[in-house]
């Protein structure tokens, strides 16, 4: 049976029981290799598919997932829906869409044809972790991959929709342990892309040795207010953490600190960021949300004010607006909201100006989850990088806290830089933003 036909099951049962209700079908196929000591330590083949559907009826919502797809068992999964919706609490902002589309994304732009073998990838595992290894000082590169895997989703509604999309990815990823006269460190990075021939083995490798080998002598910094640029990476993660703040879900629950601030200013002027899913070139692109709605690029911020929210239908219902495209749900989980791709529009600061005098750049964030409260924007961070003058490194830095209120960093921004960089996993496109003022404890 086709997975339409499991579809038109499913929701006609739906359609009996007197109910609405969408299905999400997830299938991948991926592989995974790892090397330890020249030899390949992890070779795991998965494949997985699993359906989730999502029941409406008498404004009760219920919730069931399934990972066969027999008769039987896609019965059994309507009959555990609806009975975990006899037992909710009535939600009336929740519905299904009256959306019949037919959306599909192109495979020749986002699943191309790959000729790349197994032998290919296992043979780049092998590499990564040999050849970092016989590098100077290198005493082992304990967590390092290759990774390649084929997604695909589709939703299906009561209402006639059906939006589908497939992907394509190849990644590798390494890291490297350092050690000399009782000092280590260790440093990594990845690279992503559609087909693996356009994986850089040698550019990866390069830096990741280069990293550890700048950390090694890493020593904390006075304790003082600095300007600070997070990398390419840190950055991405740091607008991530914060990203409740852009939740018309936590503004529904009365948990987001910028529900009343539209047409607030919260930021600096020069800041604009937006969510660009439309944007084909990352891998947070998307045709669609996960009930159906189209996505599209949408100013969150602009010239530092608070212009949207992102919004499900649910909680566009709630705030009486519309769905800004949002919606986030997985086969196993409730309907939410999340973003999915961000970009920050390029300032006008050249290099030399963004890197002018001294600054610190940091490249390593630990405990960014336990270290931050997002309603607040008050985090602490254990940090590493490097103290740097006029653009060039002076000392790396290790061992330090960096620590601040996000909300208050958005306004006590320096310089935005005018050349935009895609983070590794390229799922967002940010300039370098130095920022003034943050606290560093050594």
């Amino acid at each position: 049976m086709t997975i339409e036909s499991h579809a038109d099951q499913v929701l006609s049962l739906v359609v009996k029981a007197g109910g609405k209700g969408d299905l999400i079908v997830d299938q991948s196929d991926a592989i995974s290799l790892k090397a330890r000591n020249g030899q390949l330590e992890e070779h795991k083949v998965t494949s997985s598919r699993i359906f989730g559907l999502r029941v409406i009826k008498d404004e009760k919502v219920g919730t069931a997932y399934s990972e066969a797809a027999d008769p039987d068992s896609l019965e059994s999964l309507v009959e555990q829906a609806l009975t975990n919706a006899s037992y909710a609490a009535p939600e009336v902002h929740e519905k299904i869409l009256a959306n019949d589309a037919r959306l599909s994304t192109d495979d020749a732009i986002f699943c191309p044809a790959d000729s790349a073998s197994t032998e290919d990838k296992i043979q780049l595992a092998l590499a990564l972790e040999r050849e970092l290894s016989s590098k100077d000082k290198v005493k082992n590169v304990p967590y390092n991959g290759v990774q390649d895997g084929t997604a695909e989703r589709h939703v299906f509604s009561t209402a006639g929709l059906h939006a589908s999309t497939r992907s394509h990815s190849c990644s590798a990823f390494a890291y490297a342990l350092i050690e000399e006269d009782g000092k280590n460190a260790m440093e990594g990075s990845g690279q992503v892309a559609r087909l693996f021939s356009d994986l850089d083995k040698t550019s990866l490798i390069d830096k990741v040795y280069q990293d550890s080998i700048d950390m090694l002598d890493g020593e904390p910094v006075a304790s003082a207010h600095y300007d600070v640029i997070f990398d390419k990476e840190m950055q991405v993660s740091l607008f991530n953490i914060f990203a409740v703040m852009f939740s018309g879900k936590s503004a529904k629950d009365g948990i987001n600190p910028m529900r009343d601030k539209k047409g607030e200013l919260i930021a600096d002027p020069r800041l604009t960021l937006s969510d660009r899913p439309d944007n084909v070139h990352g891998f947070g692109y998307s045709l669609f949300d996960d009930e159906g709605t189209p996505s599209g690029s949408i100013e969150l911020i602009k010239a530092g004010k608070l212009k949207s929210l992102i919004h499900n239908s649910m909680t566009a219902s709630y705030f009486k607006t519309q769905s800004t495209g949002h919606a986030k749900r997985g086969p196993r989980s409730p309907l939410g909201v999340g973003l999915h791709q961000l970009e920050i529009a390029a300032g006008d600061a050249e290099d030399t100006e963004l890197h002018g005098g001294e600054y610190l750049m940091l490249t390593d964030l630990t405990g960014m989850h336990s270290g931050a409260n997002a309603i607040s924007g008050e985090f602490s961070f254990g940090a590493s990088g490097y103290l740097c003058e006029n653009g060039e490194r002076s000392q790396s830095v290790r061992n330090v806290t960096v620590a601040g209120n996000f909300y208050q960093m958005l306004k006590n921004i320096n310089m935005i830089g005018n050349r935009q960089h895609w983070n590794w996993q390229r799922s967002a496109l940010m300039p370098s933003i130095r920022f003034a003022d943050v606290a560093i404890s050594g």
